[in-house]
């Protein structure tokens, strides 16, 4: 792909409350707008809001890199130490490789805001050439969590090969290496 490429990003809401049909998706929402102010480069929002359920979150991951061609997919919700949260255990049966590094940073971050961070089970992985992170289901976190690992996003989409990802500066700054 070349820098004029738009980047295709799926943001995936996981929440029981998804079908009874009269949810609205705040955390989503959330996504999309954090990343409307950190990226310059043309992207493109793949939406979806899903119930909990493993088999429909991991054909959802599937569809959106596989299908849809998605460079990174978001998920929210699913992530605690309720029976329903699956997220993590979804991700994790459809990427080739995990990313742990993410889910450590998230819970670093978190911690500092409150002390039951320790059970989120926020996770990352590689799917083909496509990265895949869990983020938690409120707002403030998703922001915290995002400004904390999104400076290592664009230079993971580079080494996957996937469009370049211009960020702007004076709102996230990303790491690339220098030679």
């Amino acid at each position: 792909m070349t820098a004029k490429s738009t980047a295709r990003i799926g943001i995936v809401t996981v929440s029981d409350r998804a079908s009874a049909g009269v949810y609205e998706d705040i955390s989503g929402k959330a996504i999309e707008s954090t990343l409307g102010e950190y990226l310059n480069s043309p992207w493109q929002a793949v939406y979806r809001l899903i119930p909990d359920e493993p088999e429909q979150i991991e054909a959802t991951l599937i569809e959106l890199v596989d299908d849809e061609h998605c460079c990174l997919v978001v998920t929210t919700g699913g992530t605690g130490p309720a029976k329903r949260d699956v997220t993590p255990e979804a991700t994790e049966a459809v990427c080739d490789r995990m990313m742990p590094g993410f889910g450590e940073l998230m819970r670093m971050e978190s911690l500092k805001y409150v002390p039951t961070a320790i059970l989120s089970r926020q996770t990352a992985g590689l799917r083909g050439s496509s990265l895949i992170i869990n983020l938690p289901g409120k707002p403030k976190a998703i922001r915290q969590c995002l400004d904390a690992v999104f400076p290592a996003v664009p230079y993971c989409i580079d080494l996957m090969e996937g469009p370049f990802l211009e960020c702007d500066e004076t709102v996230i700054q990303p790491f690339r290496p220098t030679k």
